[in-house]
């Protein structure tokens, strides 16, 4: 028979002693030492001892304990685990409050809150074109369907109108979905492959060769790499923020924005490498570029900005320098034919002329990896140490300034 009622539980509360008073069967009522009030519920599966919490009092009252220590009791005569199957239980339903989530959440909602979350380091004029793109083709389409629902044929249905006559926009669309949809799988609003995956998947459904055709006519105003060596000289010569930044552009051949919001933390000196975190890379994937021994010195002179953890720090919204500081720059020293994104063009035409690394070799020192899945799944390197030969040797040329007039007498090694 139980031998707790409402006024002995009234009673014990009242006295504070920390302890166990038992209801029978298994049931306690537990004051903690730090005076909470609870349920437990004692019971033995398979030889071994457990405790079951079953709610805290008042909340729980002594009716409710009962009742569940009676629900736990006949689990645990039956070989059930009560703690695993309560567990079981809440899985399930956090299973069914997701499905309704996915089923609420459209494509769009999800999209403009990827847009929200991400976009702080944006520019202003990136994060309109970035919606734009989706309010143009993709919203049409998909905007109003659950982000859980979203197949590869509503991806299709978004991107084949487009593939053959912007191709380049196509594929930016195609990126920026697959975005959305690995947001709503991390959000436990999808389950399954992403349907808007390239690798493995859209390039068995959509032309190959129009892709490269769309890389081909995309154009970015380079500088020749024998002239490169000559506006470093010119660069060192200013002490300026915004001519270090081009420095360090040039040298590592990264992206402008890679440069814009690279923050200290990102950087280990000592073994001279630049970690960037997938969420600051093009592709979305984590990557590491090795600094040679010109670009460990520059930072090491660079000086921190107080109270911003950026190398390039700004006074607007984004607290980094201007989006067009390194251009205005290049356009101040007479350089207005050539784009920052040009310089990685004029690396990549110096590795290709001057060197014998192999192209997977240069490729992937500008982050490009055209390895296909199955290469890919067996060769997971990342070259990083001939990758740092090879921007050391990038290093060398170009801040030696009588380089653009010396003809290397033989290629480096691979």
């Amino acid at each position: 028979m139980p031998k707790l009622t409402v006024k002995t539980v009234d009673s014990l509360v009242k006295a504070a002693a920390p302890g166990l008073t038992g209801d029978g069967e298994g049931l306690y009522f537990q004051i903690s030492r730090t005076g909470g009030t609870s349920w437990v519920f004692r019971f033995k599966i398979a030889g071994k001892a457990r405790t079951m919490g079953l709610g805290r009092y008042p909340e729980t009252t002594l009716a409710d304990a009962r009742q569940k220590a009676a629900d736990a009791r006949k689990l645990s005569k039956a070989g059930v685990d009560p703690l695993a199957a309560r567990e079981e239980e809440r899985n399930r339903q956090q299973d069914v409050l997701r499905q309704l989530e996915a089923r609420r959440r459209t494509f769009e909602m999800v999209a403009v809150e990827y847009r929200d979350a991400h976009g702080e380091g944006w520019s202003s004029k990136w994060r309109k074109g970035w919606l734009r793109k989706l309010e143009l083709y993709a919203f049409p389409v998909i905007g109003e369907l659950p982000v859980g629902a979203v197949n590869v044929e509503h991806v299709l249905k978004v991107l084949q109108p487009i593939w053959a006559i912007k191709t380049r926009t196509a594929d930016e669309v195609r990126g920026q979905i697959e975005q959305v949809l690995d947001a709503a799988r991390a959000r436990g609003l999808r389950v399954g492959e992403n349907p808007a995956r390239w690798r493995g998947h859209l390039d068995n459904l959509l032309s190959k060769a129009e892709k490269k055709r769309a890389r081909k006519r995309q154009h970015f105003s380079a500088m020749k790499w024998q002239d490169v060596p000559a506006l470093m000289f010119k660069l060192k010569e200013s002490d300026v923020r915004d001519a270090i930044a081009a420095r360090l552009l040039i040298l590592t051949g990264a992206r402008s924005h890679m440069i814009r919001f690279a923050s200290w933390d990102e950087f280990d000196l000592t073994t001279g490498v630049w970690s960037l975190p997938a969420e600051r890379m093009k592709m979305r994937q984590a990557f590491d570029i090795p600094l040679a021994p010109e670009v460990v010195e520059l930072l090491q002179a660079l000086p921190c900005v107080e109270g911003s953890p950026y190398l390039f720090a700004g006074q607007g919204k984004s607290g980094v320098m201007h989006a067009n500081a390194i251009r205005a720059l290049l356009h101040g020293l007479g350089h207005d034919d050539i784009t920052r994104h040009g310089f990685r063009s004029s690396f990549r035409d110096w590795a290709g002329e001057r060197t014998h690394y192999p192209r997977e070799v240069c490729e992937l020192a500008l982050a490009h990896d055209e390895r296909d899945q199955t290469e890919s799944a067996y060769s997971r390197s990342d070259f990083v140490e001939k990758r740092r030969a090879l921007m050391a040797d990038w290093a060398k040329f170009i801040t030696n300034p009588a380089a653009s007039n010396v003809i290397q007498a033989d290629f480096k090694r691979a």
